[in-house]
């Protein structure tokens, strides 16, 4: 009797400890306490687009483009904090895709615009009665085009981002970006306004950073590939490798962010076409003389 006792405690004990383990820990108030810090980072990114709006409309450029490298140190931690802790929601999905249409599409096109533009010829003194030439007319309706197109490419590459994690994923797929990220081309204007700091004025200028507006839109759109950097982390087979090249990388940027920052921006919006480039080399053909001087030279001579 006594051992009968004895065995429907241990098996009440066993279901109360099996019950404990099987509870969904997002039922907890720690988990609902931790699934509000990637909506903070998401707000906060929200904060940096606002702030760079207002920057911009206040003529402090510079700040400006501080605030879009902000928003996207705080695009890449949301992420982060949200698989570290577990707290991946659809909530949240749809949160961070608002705010990078916001911080890396909205704010960096008005900025592009007043700081590439605006100030083009003496533009700001359109209110006074100073005229634009007809060729800085054409050069100012480019940039609202151009600079609208930003804005729509960064949009659609988003949706399609959207799309794509919602497929199966693959090993390409963890690797590589399919085009260009709204947050690396917004990195890459907000680093040549944070390096040039002062307005373009003349026209040719102000042509030439229209062109670059509108390739940076359209490698948003393409089907070129980006490497993501997914696997470089703390937990990636070499931690102290990836730590030590971080910590220079942190104070590269605190030594010397406008040149760090605009070098680092470029190299990484041209390695995909680059490599492209590299690829579609190595798949073209031989010349065919060449081929035919190789067989030449191999076969052996007949006899007569």
């Amino acid at each position: 009797m006594a051992e009968r006792r004895h065995r429907r405690k241990a098996g009440e004990a066993s279901r109360r400890n099996t019950s404990f383990r099987n509870t969904p820990l997002r039922n907890t108030p720690f988990r609902n306490s931790l699934s509000i810090l990637p909506s903070l980072f998401t707000i906060g990114n929200i904060f940096c687009a606002y702030y760079s709006i207002m920057s911009t409309l206040n003529s402090r450029y510079d700040q400006a483009a501080i605030a879009i490298g902000v928003g996207y140190v705080l695009d890449g931690l949301d992420g982060r904090v949200a698989r570290l802790t577990g707290t991946n929601s659809e909530f949240g999905a749809q949160l961070d895709s608002l705010a990078d249409v916001l911080t890396f599409g909205i704010a960096p096109a008005i900025l592009a615009f007043s700081w590439g533009i605006d100030w083009m010829s003496g533009a700001r003194d359109l209110s006074a009665g100073d005229a634009l030439s007809p060729i800085e007319q054409h050069i100012r309706s480019g940039g609202w085009i151009v600079t609208f197109a930003f804005v729509i490419c960064g949009a659609l590459r988003l949706a399609r981002f959207n799309v794509m994690a919602q497929r199966p994923a693959d090993a390409t797929s963890k690797r590589y970006f399919i085009g260009l990220p709204i947050p690396a081309g917004a990195g890459l204007l907000a680093s040549i306004v944070h390096w040039g700091k002062t307005p373009i004025a003349s026209p040719g200028s102000a042509l030439l950073w229209c062109l670059l507006i509108g390739l940076t839109a359209f490698l948003m759109i393409s089907t070129i590939r980006y490497h993501n950097f997914k696997e470089l982390g703390i937990f990636s087979r070499r931690p102290r490798v990836t730590l030590v090249l971080a910590a220079l990388l942190i104070a590269l940027i605190f030594r010397h962010s406008e040149w760090t920052l605009l070098l680092l921006s470029v190299a990484y919006a041209a390695s995909g076409p680059v490599a492209r480039l590299a690829q579609l080399v190595r798949r073209m053909p031989l010349p065919a003389h060449t081929n035919r001087s190789h067989g030449s030279a191999e076969a052996p001579p007949r006899e007569p």
